[in-house]
């Protein structure tokens, strides 16, 4: 049975509500992964022993990505049973809130270890706010899409994405650049009071969205589900194991926006922090071209083969970049980072939205698409800290790192090789189980 068409117009609006509320929330996530691998080892953490410092640093970046698989649950649940329209509302404010509260906090040289304490809280909670975003604003975009173009509607939610990431990247440049007293005293909070333009600006874009026809249809004829977990893990267990292996591809970010700045801009390679910043401007630049081309390729051949590519060749090309860095050549290392990221990791980063969402039924997607990929994303944030730790007692063995990030791109193939392909599946068929498998019935709420 197909779904009405009831929402005139909401394809679009449901893709750019995305788009513009994923853009803010991750200008929020990602200022707070620049702050900490070059702001926070000064201000939080003890000056007298750097190497430590940084790596405590980094690893605050990947506490968030710690606490993301419990906001999943949460969230996930609820989005499956009140609606995506709901979860998405919810998930900015929260983002703006926390990010604003980092913003205010004291340094250690005012209150101690309190002021790493309070960090860490504030980016838990961060966390949490990410793990309902992407799979909120996916779903959304996914069902309110034409099923032969989910592809393309849904790599919305990863443009803006990158497009909060190159905003953040942006505002830190003029940041990074302020005399080091007015940097470490009050510059670096400038970025993170603006996240209260954020939360109101984004609100008012999602609290004018339609829920999705799938989702109220689903609802008015079959009710809604009573425990969406226990139903996923006992139908979509599968799917579960191949999200959260292909989610490991995120490592690439992380590794490409924390590690590698650090790494470029310390004393062992001693290249410019602008300049560096500029480098993951322009990747971002061009991986808001590259991802919807990418998604719209997997309209008409396939989500399994570009996605193989984007994982695959990030596995080289990401090597290659690093080996740039550690020449100490600006203008190679701006070509293969632009290249790495913005080109090779789009595939990806573009088509994973349609390709995990289309695993799952209607009834349980939003959870299945938090908990698969918080579960990945957090192996993909402490990714961070492990780099800093196999990178050595200098910071300096980009090839070691260069090899874990290979070896981390290792799941998502096997992940995609063993999926189906669901590119021309009609929407209200997707997630459907197969005629061998005993179906039992799903308990529901009217």
């Amino acid at each position: 049975m197909s779904v009405p068409d009831t929402h005139a117009g909401q394809p679009r609006k449901a893709a750019m509500a995305a788009w513009i509320g994923s853009a803010l929330e991750y200008y929020d996530f990602f200022i707070y992964g620049s702050a900490a691998a070059l702001i926070f080892p000064e201000v939080f953490f003890d000056e007298s022993d750097p190497a430590t410092a940084t790596l405590l640093s980094l690893a605050t970046f990947g506490v968030a990505y710690a606490a993301r698989p419990v906001g999943a649950l949460f969230l996930g649940h609820f989005g499956d049973r009140v609606g995506r329209k709901k979860i998405m509302v919810f998930t900015l404010i929260l983002m703006g809130i926390s990010t604003f509260l980092i913003g205010c906090l004291p340094t250690r040289d005012q209150v101690g270890t309190l002021a790493p304490v309070l960090l860490v809280l504030c980016r838990v909670l961060q966390g949490i706010s990410a793990a309902g975003e992407q799979a909120s604003a996916n779903s959304m975009t996914l069902e309110h899409a034409p099923p032969h173009r989910r592809g393309f509607f849904t790599s919305f939610t990863l443009s803006g994405t990158q497009g909060g990431q190159l905003l953040a990247t942006l505002v830190f440049i003029p940041i990074a650049a302020l005399p080091e007293e007015q940097l470490m005293s009050w510059g670096w909070r400038v970025p993170f009071w603006m996240s209260v333009a954020v939360a109101v600006v984004g609100y008012v874009i999602r609290r004018k969205l339609d829920e999705t026809p799938a989702f109220e249809q689903h609802a008015a004829t079959e009710g809604v589900v009573k425990l969406p977990l226990a139903v996923l893990l006992r139908e979509h267990w599968a799917d579960v194991l191949r999200v959260i292996g292909g989610a490991l591809v995120a490592s690439v970010s992380t590794i490409f926006t924390v590690w590698a700045l650090s790494y470029a801009t310390s004393d062992s390679v001693g290249m410019d922090k602008s300049s560096m910043l500029w480098v993951g401007a322009l990747a971002n630049l061009v991986a808001l071209g590259a991802i919807p081309l990418w998604a719209t390729l997997s309209d008409r051949i396939g989500r399994r083969p570009v996605f193989l590519v984007g994982a695959a060749g990030s596995a080289v090309t990401m090597f290659l970049y690093l080996w740039a860095i550690s020449t100490g050549s600006y203008p190679l290392t701006l070509l293969l980072g632009v290249v790495a990221f913005g080109v090779v990791y789009s595939a990806a980063n573009g088509v994973w939205p349609s390709f995990y969402g289309e695993m799952f039924s209607t009834r349980v997607r939003l959870s299945g698409m938090a908990i698969g990929t918080q579960i990945g994303f957090a192996v993909a944030g402490f990714a961070v800290t492990f780099a800093a730790q196999i990178a050595g007692p200098d910071g300096d063995d980009w090839s070691a790192v260069a090899l874990f990030t290979a070896a981390l791109c290792v799941p998502p193939v096997v992940a995609a090789l063993s999926a189906r392909e669901t590119a021309k599946v009609p929407t209200e068929q997707l997630g459907e189980r197969t005629a061998g498998q005993a179906a039992q019935p799903a308990k529901v709420a009217a």
